[in-house]
């Protein structure tokens, strides 16, 4: 396929079978949300072979910040835009409060108990596991490189939509 005039590469329909020396023509859109639905589902699944999930490691992981202590309403506004829906990181707090890896103190500010610190570090093992299965045959460099060009992608469309008339 030949890229149209100027330095505009020509946009080909998504081909999963597409050869290695056409990549450029391929829509980020298609192999970014395949690659979020890959991993995704492979991290929940690992996650639910311990009767965990992913939400629940979001929060476990914001209470543990190293920030001070915080309440309810902190975590839920700081992570319900990764969320599936607005309700459920509340839902997560009440989850890992009732199953005792989370305690409030006086001033109803969220905090690990150690059973909660023993399922965060359990939970961080198992997503350095299984990053490493993701990342197999990627080096850092790559990575580093992928991350970038795509968060360059996240700013021009965030741009081009705040220039928008």
């Amino acid at each position: 396929m030949k890229p149209l005039t100027g330095t505009t590469t020509d946009q080909a329909p998504a081909d999963p079978a597409a050869a290695d020396d056409m990549p450029a023509t391929q829509p980020i859109g298609y192999w970014s949300g395949l690659a979020h639905t890959a991993v995704t589902r492979q991290l929940r699944d690992a996650m639910a072979r311990i009767d965990v999930t992913q939400p629940q490691y979001w929060v476990l992981n914001r209470v543990d910040s190293g920030l001070p202590a915080p309440a309810r309403e902190e975590v839920v506004a700081q992570l319900t835009p990764l969320a599936e829906g607005p309700h459920e990181i509340a839902r997560v707090v009440d989850q890992l409060l009732h199953r005792g890896w989370l305690s409030t103190d006086a001033h109803r500010r969220l905090h690990l108990t150690e059973a909660g610190e023993a399922a965060r570090a359990r939970l961080r093992q198992l997503v350095t596991e299984q990053r490493a299965v993701v990342h197999q045959g990627i080096g850092d460099e790559e990575y580093v490189a992928a991350l970038k060009v795509l968060r360059r992608m996240v700013a021009n469309v965030e741009r081009a939509e705040s220039e928008a008339p």
